[in-house]
């Protein structure tokens, strides 16, 4: 854990991996060590990580898909970047799709339809794959995304 470059380091994942049985309390120290590298400032997750009461981390896991806690800010602003860099992405190639010829310049234009593309790849997919798990991006198959349909 310890060789994940720092802005990509997710700790909801991590907690997720160690709510898992089969964890070892080396990965626990690891995530604990870890946080406090990066000013982790939730007591109470490291209460559970001292203690390795996967329960805890498992309500850990629950509030935050809820938003009953906010998620790790680290996390957050991790996700919100993804989030943009992918949207921005969406437009740009539906804005192609619209302009490539056969519209024709006196029809008052046609629709695209791309609904999903390939993530940018700015981010590492453990990234996209937990968006797909808050239910923030969907997993079209094939590498492709795309936003859930009440966005």
């Amino acid at each position: 854990m310890t060789d994940i470059d720092p802005k990509f380091f997710l700790v909801m994942r991590r907690v997720r991996e160690l709510a898992e049985d089969g964890s070892t309390a080396a990965q626990f120290a690891a995530l604990l060590a870890a946080l406090r590298q990066l000013g982790s400032s939730d007591p109470d997750l490291e209460a559970a990580l001292e203690l390795e009461d996967r329960e805890s981390l498992q309500q850990f896991l629950h509030e935050w898909k809820t938003s009953r806690r906010k998620i790790p800010e680290q996390d957050a602003e991790v996700f919100h970047r993804a989030m943009k860099a992918f949207r921005k992405r969406l437009k740009l190639m539906r804005l192609d799709d619209e302009s490539s010829i056969g519209g024709g310049p006196m029809s008052s234009g046609r629709s695209s339809g791309i609904l999903g593309i390939r993530a940018p790849d700015a981010y590492p997919a453990e990234v996209w794959l937990e968006l797909v798990y808050q239910g923030r991006l969907v997993d079209a198959g094939d590498g492709l995304y795309e936003l859930p349909s009440h966005e």
